[in-house]
């Protein structure tokens, strides 16, 4: 009997060892302890004087509506909403607090982090009231926050602050255009450094573990592209794109890159990653997992597309613009078509190692082979003799069609073959 007078369980029954082992997996605990996270007054901008609350993940922000309407922003009309909305529940209760009047009934703002609102309330806070120029300049130089200037972006984009974002892209090509700036930056997210994925993440959607605490990580290239491609920002997309090209002539992160460049139409980046990917063969594209059957189906195409355009490109040169001096255009046409192919067989020669269908790493020897020729670094074994006036000429063309295969890549690697 237990001290109530009821009978009581023995040990070994099955209630009995049913709730000795949920205390002690810690169940019964978890369930009388869990629960959400009471939201915290964010300790920089829940300012006293402000007549907004703003409830963004689990932080509270109190800030004045004049600030967040500025920009002809999306708030403006928000709040014109949100004034409507109020005014009408106010004629069927008079005590309710109004939406963003208080903790308790705040504006609720979905899909932002509170990273993001922080970084857009330190943009307008140093514009306006509390004028900072030297955040400002400091946002401009090799000191900035780029993971601040990223969140910024972001939400300017969301709310249509265009200036304000403008700004913040800015800051951001002025950040990463300086040499070796891309040079430790993460692909992905720090879970996966460096490693390939079909899976395009997006930006940091977790709230800050302690008030006032940021936990962003620094942004990746797949986030900076992501913001340059969003935001139609050419400079910045540019840089990124330099990026990726470095990495796919590593030979790092071709899987990501090649979905990178599909996902965002960024054509170099996706020839030079099918390029890459043909050439490592179909062993490899059948072990990774991060590319998808349309993905393969085009490598396969890709492949009998360079390795057809090898077997033509001998007997095709590229078209030769004569030189003024030059007195037989079609014996020096002859000359060039010679020298086209010698050229090309040449660099086979030095590189026996090159694959049939790496048209692209042929055609670069090729161009170097032609300018040591041209510039009499080697002999160039009689070929030259007839077109002396057309020398320049030849080197051009043959730089200007490896530029156009190089360009034109991703175009070999279609659906249809």
């Amino acid at each position: 009997m237990d001290q109530d007078g009821h009978p009581a369980l023995p040990p070994d029954s099955p209630l009995m060892t049913m709730t000795n082992s949920f205390l002690n997996d810690g169940m019964l605990l978890g369930l009388s302890i869990s629960g959400p996270r009471l939201p915290y007054r964010d300790p920089t901008y829940y300012i006293n004087d402000g007549n907004s609350v703003l409830l963004v993940e689990n932080t509270l922000f109190k800030v004045h509506r004049s600030v967040l309407t500025k920009d002809k922003s999306a708030f403006e009309t928000m709040f014109q909403l949100s004034g409507e909305t109020d005014s009408v529940r106010s004629d069927s209760s008079m005590s309710a607090a109004q939406e963003g009047e208080c903790d308790e009934n705040p504006i609720r703002l979905h899909g932002d982090t509170a990273d993001e609102f922080r970084a857009l309330l330190w943009a307008l806070y140093a514009l306006t009231h509390h004028a900072r120029p030297h955040e400002l300049t400091l946002a401009m130089s090799s000191e900035a926050d780029c993971t601040q200037l990223v969140n910024l972006v972001r939400i300017t984009h969301k709310y249509q602050f265009r200036s304000i974002m403008n700004w913040a892209l800015s800051a951001l090509h002025h950040y990463y255009s300086r040499p070796g700036a891309l040079d430790d930056i993460l692909t992905t997210t720090a879970a996966t450094p460096g490693t390939t994925t079909g899976t395009v993440p997006t930006l940091p959607q977790t709230a800050p573990p302690t008030p006032g605490l940021s936990a962003s990580l620094p942004p990746t290239l797949v986030q900076l592209t992501e913001l340059a491609a969003l935001c139609e920002r050419t400079d910045l997309l540019e840089c990124a794109v330099t990026r990726w090209k470095r990495l796919v002539g590593e030979g790092r992160d071709l899987a990501l890159a090649l979905t990178i460049g599909e996902r965002f139409n960024l054509r170099p980046v996706m020839g030079l990653a099918y390029h890459a990917l043909m050439l490592r063969g179909k062993a490899h594209w059948d072990a990774e997992r991060a590319l998808t059957r349309s993905q393969r189906v085009r490598l396969l195409a890709g492949y009998y597309a360079l390795t057809k355009l090898w077997d033509a490109l001998p007997s095709q040169p590229p078209p030769l613009t004569h030189g003024a001096r030059c007195t037989s255009q079609q014996r020096c046409a002859k000359a060039f078509g010679a020298l086209w192919r010698a050229v090309l067989e040449t660099g086979t020669q030095v590189l026996p190692g090159l694959a049939r269908e790496d048209v692209l790493g042929k055609i670069m020897l090729a161009e170097s082979v032609m300018k040591a020729m041209v510039e009499r670094e080697i002999p160039s074994q009689g070929f030259l003799d007839g077109m002396p006036h057309c020398r320049e000429s030849a080197l051009v063309a043959t730089t200007m069609r490896m530029r156009e295969i190089k360009e034109s890549l991703a175009d070999y690697f279609s659906d249809e073959f």
